[in-house]
């Protein structure tokens, strides 16, 4: 007679000379009856732990144990408690009695272990796979059974673009592994898992290409990620903290993406890409200031308009970072630099303003960024309404009351629209931090306060270094092969030798070189046929 029983964890029994769970080198027995316990000790007061027992003539003959939250029932049944009970119904007199005999004769499952540690069967338990215990049998199995909660990939909504592919990392680190292989099919993708936190046990998978990725930034990853010592990570800004060269820095040193078309064209690269489960952020070292100024667009337009959307992109950084600081110090040390009607007109519209220029500014710019983080922590729906119109009523309110100039808001507006130019927001952020001391600067040392500004922070660049590549390179250091894809976006044919950019040091001796026009045909564009 075959029976299910099942069990929680929320009622734990007497515990009688069991080993300690917390030793790593704690074994299952042989009697199943003492593993239940011992599983139990371990999950006591989790109320979501299952334990199933099949019975044979009376005995209990197998257990099932596993995380009711993490494992989908459905599933569980087809995959597992189903085929195991038809397997003694049709095979009697040889059906498998022992954890040996199952994977092969009653499971389609294609990722079984087996063990007999405590702690890899916790650990598996963890991530949401079913443990299978035999009575007399020191050994357990573990099988993955799908059924953890999850979205279908869909376009980011941080990254839209007007070309390119429409999905986007999710949540699921399997997931994502299988958007980075169907993009790069070939064997010298290689992806290492790690994992890193001492209670989230968070899995942590670093990828590059063998024979493109340089061994020597290969082996500092592997050192930073392994060497992080954290009670738990619940996203990959906590890896990206961990591992950056100078985290005070203003710009990010790490690159970080839900597209899977950037991070695959990265590795092309020669850079090393960093998967963090639970979090649809993917990390890309190293990285330079100019990766913060490129899009995947860039790439898939003509070159020509990629090359022309590229400068607008130069010109309104530094207008971002400028424009306020540039009109304080104009308005309040330089007067003589603005022409006269101008001039008179901007001192019209300041007459009745009660505050210098450089509160004026400070304030505008205060109240701008206030607005763009409600609209971007209120509701969608309403999040873009209270942005656009709380700009507009507060902007003209604060004209017709005397407390604003005109000049001011309009400079404002252009600063804010100049900083949404650049396709990456961690190195926007970077980019609006900048705009405030470059005004203090201003409204204490007129334009020799700008020039210091402008030097201390090229200075801090060129410096700047990730995971050992300079953060201003191809320019500095020069590197004449590079620039094909910083100040222009060249045609890809023409592009290819750039695709193995020093910036990653890359091992070009072990290199299989992308196809490219022959001699022959230099400055033309390569047939596609054989």
């Amino acid at each position: 007679m075959k029976m299910f029983r099942k069990w929680t964890g929320s009622k734990p029994q007497v515990m009688k000379e069991l080993p300690s769970v917390d030793d790593e080198s704690a074994q299952l027995t042989s009697d199943i009856g003492q593993n239940e316990l011992i599983l139990k000790q371990v999950f006591q007061n989790c109320s979501d732990i299952i334990f199933r027992k099949i019975h044979i003539s009376g005995h209990t003959q197998w257990l099932i144990v596993y995380l009711e939250s993490l494992v989908d029932d459905t599933n569980l049944d087809d995959h597992v408690l189903r085929p195991l009970m038809s397997g003694y119904a049709s095979h009697d007199d040889s059906a498998p009695d022992e954890i040996e005999g199952v994977d092969d004769r009653v499971l389609p499952l294609g990722k079984i272990q087996r063990t007999s540690k405590v702690t890899d069967i916790v650990r598996h338990l963890l991530i949401g796979q079913v443990a299978i215990l035999a009575a007399e049998d020191t050994r357990a199995m573990t099988v993955a059974v799908n059924g953890r909660v999850q979205r279908n990939p869909e376009e980011p909504p941080s990254e839209l673009v007007l070309r390119g592919p429409r999905d986007g990392f999710i949540e699921n680190i399997s997931t994502n592994m299988g958007l980075l292989r169907s993009r790069i099919k070939t064997s010298r993708l290689k992806m290492e898992a790690y994992t890193v936190g001492e209670l989230t046990q968070t899995e942590v998978v670093i990828a590059y290409v063998d024979g493109i990725a340089d061994d020597n930034v290969i082996e500092e990853v592997r050192k930073r990620v392994t060497s992080i010592q954290i009670d738990g990570v619940l996203e990959s800004g906590y890896i990206e903290q961990f591992i950056e060269d100078l985290p005070l820095s203003p710009f990010p040193q790490v690159n970080s993406t839900e597209r899977p078309d950037v991070i695959a064209a990265g590795l092309l690269k020669g850079k090393i890409a960093i998967l963090v489960d639970t979090t649809p952020f993917v990390l890309l070292v190293p990285m330079t200031f100019w990766t913060g100024l490129q899009a995947s667009e860039d790439h898939y337009n003509r070159s020509i308009f990629a090359t022309f959307v590229r400068w607008i992109r130069f010109l309104f950084i530094f207008i971002s970072i400028f424009a306020p600081s540039l009109y304080v110090a104009v308005t309040t040390f330089h007067q003589e630099m603005i022409p006269t009607n101008l001039m008179l007109s901007i001192a019209a519209a300041r007459e009745a303003v009660p505050f210098p220029a450089l509160i004026e500014t400070l304030l505008m710019e205060t109240m701008f960024e206030a607005l763009r983080e409600a609209g971007v922590r209120m509701p969608r729906q309403v999040g873009q309404a209270v942005s656009i119109v709380g700009a507009l009523v507060i902007g003209q309110a604060a004209v017709e009351a005397g407390i604003i100039s005109a000049p001011v808001v309009i400079v404002v507006a252009t600063t804010g629209i100049a900083s949404f130019t650049v396709p990456r927001f961690n190195f926007a952020n970077g980019i609006q931090l900048l705009r405030f001391p470059m005004i203090l600067l201003a409204g204490t040392l007129g334009l020799y306060g700008i020039v210091l500004g402008f030097l201390g922070t090229l200075l801090h660049v060129t410096a700047l270094r990730s995971f050992g590549t300079p953060y201003f390179t191809p320019l500095g250091p020069l590197t004449y092969k590079s620039l094909k894809d910083v100040l222009i976006s060249a045609p890809i044919w023409e592009e290819a030798e750039a695709m193995r950019s020093s910036t990653a040091g890359t091992n070009n001796s072990a290199n299989v070189r992308q196809g490219q026009p022959s001699n022959s045909n230099q400055g033309n564009r390569p047939s596609g046929g054989n």
